[in-house]
């Protein structure tokens, strides 16, 4: 794994632990990352991540509206 080192001013409230959350939702989110890849990079269990997705404003569905539209769909077209 590769190594990232970042300057972050002093002024900000800012941990090595928030910042590797943050990118793991970020990555998530953005697909670059699966959900058991980002808990590892952020240094979580995948449950733990999963709760957490949710401070940093990502969904742990990560479908486009196409995606969802096209579920519906799909869906409408079955009775029980």
């Amino acid at each position: 794994m590769r190594k990232l080192v970042l300057d972050i001013p002093d002024t900000l409230d800012f941990n090595e632990q928030d910042a590797k959350t943050m990118l793991a939702a970020n990555l998530y989110e953005c697909g670059k990352l699966s959900l058991g890849q980002a808990a590892e990079l952020a240094g979580y269990s995948k449950k733990t991540f999963m709760e957490l997705l949710g401070k940093y404003n990502v969904s742990l569905f990560n479908f486009s509206e196409q995606e969802i539209e096209n579920d519906i769909a799909n869906a409408s077209r079955y009775h029980i």
